[in-house]
């Protein structure tokens, strides 16, 4: 087994599972998983080690995800932002696959606009202003918004232990 086929097999499901946060829909999610490790094989010389594998792939198929939705124009937003006010790193807050799945299964269940405005902030990086366009009210709203999502999902986390 070549390194890249354990790197696919160890964290093929997790970007499953955040494709799947970030469309809510299997087949795209399993597009955009399978592009993904496409794109990592393609790349996988430039990857620095920086940071963790998962978050360098989850990078990638975030970034093909945007990609996907400005080419069928479902996104309102011509350019999508990378400004981060209030990073969530994924790398620190979940210490295990473990936590990540229940993360992934809480988040499935938050109710909206909660699991929306959490994912495009977390996931989608985009600003508490580019937010509240999308959904047509304040910053405020979705500030507040995405700190109750936030509250929520670390409330059940705290459930779960």
């Amino acid at each position: 087994m070549t390194e890249f086929e354990s790197v696919y097999r160890l964290y093929f499901k997790d970007v499953y599972l955040y494709t799947m946060s970030l469309s809510g829909d299997e087949q795209i999610a399993e597009d955009i998983t399978s592009e993904t490790f496409m794109k990592a094989l393609k790349a996988i010389d430039s990857f620095k080690g920086n940071c963790d594998i998962r978050v360098w792939l989850c990078q990638i198929a975030k970034n093909h995800y945007f990609s996907y939705l400005r080419k069928k124009k479902k996104y309102p937003i011509q350019e999508i932002s990378v400004e981060l006010e209030d990073q969530f790193d994924l790398e620190h807050s979940i210490d295990s696959r473990e936590d990540a799945m229940k993360a992934h299964r809480i988040l499935h269940n938050l109710k909206e606009p909660y699991k929306e405005v959490f994912t495009l902030r977390v996931f989608g990086e985009l600003s508490f202003k580019q937010i509240a366009s999308l959904f047509g009210k304040t910053e405020n709203w979705a500030c507040v918004t995405f700190h109750r999502a936030k509250k929520k999902i670390q409330a059940r986390m705290e459930e779960d232990r």
